[in-house]
């Protein structure tokens, strides 16, 4: 798997003609989710303009400040045959980028664009309407190629690596802080570039689902939520949560642990093509709601995951977009008792032509160490 199948050339063109479909006259692309998906290149987010411009015909080209023209060039974008066009301090790279767009009357900014960035573009296209670029995108991100299914497997593989190792951090006397940069250490000696978050929960923390770290002190007995993440050097990310306990937990909480497993098991297995996204929620949510627990599943059940953590689509009631092969998102149940404890269990799946496949193979069930 290299760049090239992750980053193909033939995107530009798809996005091009999406482009054209929906109805812009061109995407503006500055650093970010979007423009890594489109070109493949991770540029830096600077006050610098850097920005892909795709026309909805035409040629595409890159605002590229002169300083990052080599890191440009020696990126995966140098590949789309597009125009690379430097610009120097003393010159107005919006005006310039404007100037050959001529007067486009609706144009797509990234959904990541600066503030800074948005307005500048607002002022040299004066009566030109802005949306979002992922008003284009969301068709294409959302449908996994076969390399991008791959890439998000090696991700998977990876964090699994670090549950493994979980155990061996977790014990009584640790505060959450010591554990998480253990985790931390453990993400990036996997394979991944970069560590996007690490939650360890315990005791009456596990109630909170994005709790950070602390200082707390994990106690004999309590149960731990350890929710973690980070990206691969191919841009592709990895998400799974799995809850342990520090010796045997309070029975309620090994009772609704149950329930949990359950709930969870369900949703992956309401996978399917042409099954709502809300109906994989409904699966989940309705087993906790049915134990009694309803009111402590406070949030959705899943996101969507490929170059960022949470993407579409989001599997949450209302959503009644039908699930297609190459649908890549998180299954992740929680049931959350303020002031106690609270448990997730969470799986990267992918929608396949007849039913699914899970991205993580650590157990479910709850693991005492």
């Amino acid at each position: 798997m290299t760049s090239s199948d992750l980053y193909p050339v033939s995107r530009l063109a798809a996005v091009q003609e999406a482009t054209a479909k929906a109805g812009l006259d061109a995407l503006l692309l500055t650093p970010g989710p979007d423009l890594r998906y489109v070109s493949g290149y991770d540029a830096k987010p600077l006050e610098r303009l850097t920005c892909l411009v795709v026309p909805a015909s035409g040629e595409a080209f890159m605002m590229v400040p002169r300083l990052e023209l080599p890191a440009a060039e020696a990126s995966p974008a140098s590949r789309l045959g597009l125009e690379f066009v430097p610009w120097d301090e003393t010159d107005d790279p919006y005006a310039m980028a404007a100037a050959r767009l001529g007067r486009p009357a609706k144009v797509g900014l990234a959904d990541r664009m600066w503030a800074m960035s948005t307005l500048r573009f607002r002022e040299v296209l004066p009566g030109t309407e802005q949306v979002l670029a992922g008003s284009v995108l969301r068709e294409l991100r959302m449908r996994k190629s076969p390399a991008e299914v791959a890439a998000l497997r090696e991700a998977g593989e990876a964090i699994d690596s670090v549950h493994r190792r979980v155990p061996e951090l977790l014990r009584a006397g640790r505060t959450e802080r010591e554990v998480a940069r253990d985790i931390a250490e453990a993400i990036l000696a996997s394979g991944h570039a970069t560590v996007d978050f690490v939650i360890v929960a315990s005791g009456p923390n596990g109630a909170s689902p994005h709790h950070d770290v602390s200082d707390r002190v994990i106690q004999a007995g309590e149960p731990v939520v350890v929710d973690i993440g980070g990206q691969l050097h191919n841009g592709y990310c990895s998400d799974s949560t799995r809850t342990y306990s520090v010796g045997e937990p309070p029975a309620e909480f090994a009772a609704y642990y149950e329930v949990l497993r359950q709930a969870q098991e369900a949703a992956c297995q309401a996978v399917r093509p042409g099954v709502p996204c809300e109906s994989i929620d409904a699966a989940a949510r309705d087993i906790i709601a049915a134990a009694g627990y309803g009111e402590y599943f406070v949030h959705r059940t899943g996101h969507g995951i490929g170059i960022e953590t949470h993407e579409e689509p989001y599997i949450v009631s209302g959503n009644g977009e039908p699930m297609e092969p190459g649908f890549a998102f998180s299954v992740e149940p929680g049931i959350y008792l303020p002031g106690r404890h609270g448990a997730r269990i969470e799986d990267i799946v992918v929608c396949t032509g007849d039913g699914f496949e899970r991205l993580n193979t650590t157990p479910r069930e709850l693991v005492v160490v």
